[in-house]
């Protein structure tokens, strides 16, 4: 007579989920206030990018000098017990100053030599690519790799990079010279653009408080890798409903000029201003923030509000707009929010 089968326990129970989901949400915000020590306002840029750091995707940062981007890459590198490192784009950067080289080294019992493989600083965790646009294509096509498959390939070797990996990079909006614009395929790179804009009133004392007097707040260490991949992992199992999931397919494909969903309520602004719509990754990224918002406003499923929250930060840098939007001054945040009113979240009927 066989042995009766041993019964698994139970994983992953509706009590252990609602215990993780209140879990991640503790962190999330005790992080963000954590990051609020230093960086003054700018609530959404911080959210975004925390957003980005549990959905396992890379920022890229725009404002003007002097608005805190760089000190909020810092920040956030100093709540995590991750290694940090930042790079200085500069037009005389290399790809070898990314990501490595293999350099002649001598035994000294032996007298033999043989190459051995220097890492570069992009073998860090949080990786800060300071005004990634002052650097030559070549070098900034060294990053490609890396933020898309979290590996290094140098001399035919491949190297892992270790989990959870994020790519932070600034750029500067205003100032052409001595810039080389992000091609469109690193572009499509990174999960969310934010735009960092002015601080208000309020703020602002608050900053001269802070910067100009003797007192200088301490960042502590919030959360480790295990704990962020666990929260990535939970991320992943949030629930979203196929009407929601339909409704990301059409926001997405209501980008693309003389496609089949830019020819109704969004197709005017689609077929007049947009050169090239956004690629599947950006349906992708607005599956993942928008189960980030949801976990974080206390919710297990995706709701329409929480992919039109996160739309402009996922879509605003996929689209390519064509030269009667620049004659017109229509930016691309101008042709997203139109689209998120011209298309119904209606599913489509069959």
């Amino acid at each position: 007579m066989s042995a009766a089968p041993t019964r698994q326990p139970a994983l992953d129970t509706p009590a252990e989920v609602r215990a993780q989901c209140e879990a991640f949400r503790t962190n999330f915000m005790k992080l963000k206030a954590e990051i609020g020590k230093v960086v003054v306002g700018h609530s959404q840029v911080v959210e975004g990018t925390l957003m980005a750091l549990f959905a396992g995707g890379n920022v890229l940062l725009e404002g003007v000098p002097g608005l805190g981007k760089t000190l909020l890459v810092r920040t956030l590198a100093q709540s995590l017990t991750l290694p940090f490192s930042r790079i200085q784009f500069t037009p005389d950067l290399m790809p070898a100053d990314v990501l490595g080289t293999n350099i002649v080294m001598e035994d000294p019992a032996t007298g033999r030599r043989k190459f051995e493989f220097q890492k570069g600083p992009i073998f860090a965790q949080i990786v800060l690519a300071d005004e990634i646009n002052r650097a030559t294509p070549k070098t900034q096509s060294a990053l490609l790799e890396a933020m898309q498959e979290r590996s290094v390939t140098v001399a035919g070797t491949t190297y892992k990079l270790n989990s959870p990996f994020l790519v932070l990079a600034t750029q500067n909006p205003i100032e052409q010279e001595g810039t080389y614009p992000l091609p469109e395929a690193q572009l499509d790179r990174f999960m969310f653009k934010i735009v960092v804009g002015y601080s208000q009133l309020d703020d602002l004392m608050t900053i001269l408080d802070r910067t100009t007097g003797a007192a200088s707040p301490e960042v502590g260490s919030v959360m480790d890798g295990p704990t962020i991949l666990d929260a990535q992992k939970l991320i992943r199992g949030c629930i979203v409903a196929p009407h929601v999931k339909e409704y990301v397919a059409r926001l997405v494909l209501a980008t693309h000029p003389g496609g089949q969903y830019a020819s109704g309520g969004a197709g005017g602004v689609t077929n007049k201003y947009i050169r090239c719509g956004a690629s599947p990754r950006a349906a992708q990224a607005l599956l993942l923030g928008g189960k980030v918002k949801a976990l974080i406003e206390g919710r297990y499923h995706v709701s329409f509000n929480d992919i039109k929250y996160i739309a402009p930060m996922c879509l605003r840098h996929r689209i390519l707009v064509n030269f009667e939007a620049e004659a017109d001054r229509v930016d691309s945040d101008t042709i997203v929010k139109q689209i998120l009113d011209a298309t119904a979240t209606e599913p489509i009927k069959a």
